[in-house]
């Protein structure tokens, strides 16, 4: 697997024309709503908790509907461009990185992505995974939060067009002119897009992350 990776990622280097954008996200309302949404989980004995990765998963596939260049493949001689939007999330495996694919994410529930991305990552670490499980996808998510990493830039996956590198959560001061202090704290994370410029220019690729962090700022604009 190492050398396949290997071969994949550089030649997503030297052939791809990278750029980023990063974004620093207000997630409050994103883990309020998670915080609700388990709560009643957790009351109606349904065995599953859902995790900010699911809220990250769908904000990219709402942001993929609303800016739909986004959700495309470079394909040499012509761009292909997908009216669902499939999202491969990278998972670390004792044996290298692969990447499981939760599809028609812009049409299914939270609860519904967690469930499947719990069973998709369990049969990736134990070297399950069938090759229409992870051969395909139409952009990528990739979360390194969880080691403490504040930010980082992904490779593209291609023939994908763009994958977003999600940091960990950060808490920081911010002006609020109803506390008497004059400022309060309040939880971020840095989110960087690797977008390929044949495929997104870099107004597109603007509109993308804006409408990506809108959706993880205000997750109601995830199901509007």
């Amino acid at each position: 697997m190492r050398a396949t990776i290997a071969k994949r990622l550089s030649a997503a280097k030297q052939t791809i024309p990278h750029y980023q954008l990063t974004a620093t996200v207000n997630v409050e309302k994103t883990m309020a709503m998670r915080k609700t949404v388990n709560e009643k989980l957790e009351a109606e004995k349904a065995g599953v908790k859902v995790s900010m990765n699911d809220f990250i998963v769908k904000a990219v596939a709402a942001a993929c509907k609303r800016v739909p260049t986004v959700n495309s493949h470079w394909m040499d001689s012509f761009i292909r461009q997908f009216a669902n939007v499939d999202v491969s999330v990278a998972v670390a495996t004792p044996s290298g990185l692969i990447t499981p694919i939760l599809f028609n994410c812009d049409s299914r529930g939270i609860i519904d992505l967690s469930t499947n991305m719990k069973e998709l990552a369990a049969k990736a670490r134990e070297g399950k995974l069938q090759p229409n499980e992870f051969m395909g996808g139409t952009v990528t998510v990739s979360n390194l939060g969880m080691y403490g990493i504040t930010m980082f830039n992904a490779i593209i996956n291609p023939p994908q067009s763009l994958i977003l590198a999600c940091g960990g959560l950060q808490e920081l001061v911010i002006p609020d002119k109803e506390d008497p202090r004059g400022f309060r704290s309040a939880k971020f994370v840095t989110f960087t897009a690797s977008a390929d410029h044949r495929v997104i220019d870099g107004a597109v690729g603007a509109q993308w992350m804006k409408a990506f962090k809108e959706n993880m700022e205000d997750p109601a604009n995830m199901i509007l």
